[in-house]
């Protein structure tokens, strides 16, 4: 049975940081495709960042330079490193993994980002 399983959100202000992580199994991680995704409340589910099996990365434009994800494939963890956030970054982060032709998704974690 596959799992993917959010941590980390929660509330913080303007400028401040979070890591969320996203704890997988009953996949073979290692050779997966990692994404992480957000939907805020009335807007679309919209990618935020890939990570590769080979560790090669891309960001949505709103998010570069302040967001970074990882992996750990020893851990079957991936890691969102969110910096100097903003208000409208606020939403429910979900973490996705793909295998071939196989999608799977996480149950999601909310960011709230409020002074």
């Amino acid at each position: 049975q596959v799992q993917l399983v959010e941590s980390g959100g929660g509330l913080v202000q303007p400028g401040g940081s979070l890591r969320l992580s996203c704890a997988a199994s009953g996949i073979l991680f290692s050779m997966a495709t990692m994404v992480w995704y957000r939907q805020a409340p009335g807007k679309q589910r919209d990618v935020v960042a890939f990570i590769f099996n080979d560790r090669s990365t891309s960001y949505a434009e709103s998010v570069k330079g302040r967001f970074t994800v990882s992996r750990d494939n020893a851990k079957n963890t991936m890691y969102l490193q969110m910096d100097n956030l903003k208000p409208e970054d606020a939403a429910v982060y979900y973490c996705n993994a793909r295998i071939r032709a196989d999608n799977y998704w996480g149950q999601g974690t909310l960011v709230t980002v409020s002074s």
